[in-house]
């Protein structure tokens, strides 16, 4: 203010089409995948809170995962599902940090919550006579508190000096979520120092989570080499494919948009990469990781027999 700026309010986003017809179209496709994400989660939910043979800690770290989902998709997805419809491109400056606050914290900690469920998964399978003494309720608990705790001690820092920081013109984003890498490149100051922070940070979180998460399937597929009966072998890895498969999308897409040389944000590519990691991922996980599950399938057929 004091270099005769005009201190911004509000900010631009350009979203993700520039025509009205494909507002449309998209606003069908993200308005049927919020319903899916949303119906698939809260079944999860409901199925493994109701079912008493369903409370071991694959189904806790289950149903904690479902709620994050539902949490994370809801940072983003109402508030774009509502500019396609109304054509209301402008977030205020409050709102904006306050989304970027929440999408970071959340996906970051969905990345962690995945290498705690691929490791759950690698005790279940590869150590199954130690697995209850080592994945009691307690332990799960500690793991829990354990994401949340290293997402918010990583994401908090870089966060708050982003919301610290003056924003004088132009108020434009070519995204339709509010973005760090953008939001940084629309300060009229200096930003080099939280460039590198949050490079530093993307790169424990996105290639650490990652080791993890391979190295737990890893040693799961050679376990699933070793079982005799080839119709037990060709149904673990079925799942196991099915669950690599949705890794694999999630960790490339996050990677590239976010770690790659010279990310410097704004690109329409970005976008298709976001919708990626940040909705088609979210809109599978409960029927990859959940709703294919024997148990959870005939423990929702009880359901809508005893309804029906």
């Amino acid at each position: 203010v004091s270099m005769n700026h005009t201190t911004v309010v509000e900010f631009v986003l350009l979203g993700l089409a520039n025509s009205r017809q494909w507002e449309i179209i998209l606003f069908v496709f993200l308005g049927i995948a919020y319903l899916l994400i949303l119906l698939g989660n809260i079944s999860v939910i409901s199925i493994t809170l109701t079912n008493n043979f369903l409370q071991t800690p694959m189904y806790y770290f289950l149903r904690n995962f479902a709620l994050l989902e539902i949490t994370f998709t809801s940072t983003f997805l109402p508030s774009t599902l509502y500019s396609l419809l109304t054509e209301r491109k402008t977030i205020s400056l409050p709102g904006c940090f306050l989304q970027m606050l929440l999408f970071y914290c959340l996906g970051t900690c969905t990345l962690f919550y995945m290498a705690v469920m691929s490791l759950d998964r690698y005790v279940a399978i590869c150590h199954p006579l130690h697995y209850p003494a080592v994945m009691n309720s307690r332990f799960c608990l500690h793991l829990i508190l354990g994401c949340w705790a290293l997402t918010f001690l990583l994401m908090l820092p870089p966060t708050i000096m982003t919301v610290q920081l003056p924003f004088c013109g132009p108020n434009v984003m070519n995204h339709f979520y509010c973005d760090a890498s953008l939001l940084l490149q629309l300060s009229c100051t200096d930003t080099a120092f939280i460039e590198e922070l949050m490079f530093i940070i993307l790169i424990l979180i996105l290639p650490g989570t990652l080791i993890v998460t391979a190295v737990s399937y890893g040693c799961i597929i050679v376990t699933i080499l070793l079982i005799p009966s080839s119709a037990g072998r060709r149904k673990a890895f079925s799942t196991c494919s099915a669950h690599l498969m949705v890794v694999m999308v999630f960790y490339s897409t996050c990677i590239y948009r976010y770690i790659r040389p010279a990310q410097r944000g704004g690109q329409d590519s970005d976008k298709v990469l976001s919708l990626f990691f940040s909705v088609l991922t979210q809109t599978v996980n409960p029927y990859i990781y959940s709703l294919r599950n024997r148990q959870v399938k005939q423990a929702l057929k009880e359901k809508i027999l005893k309804f029906s």
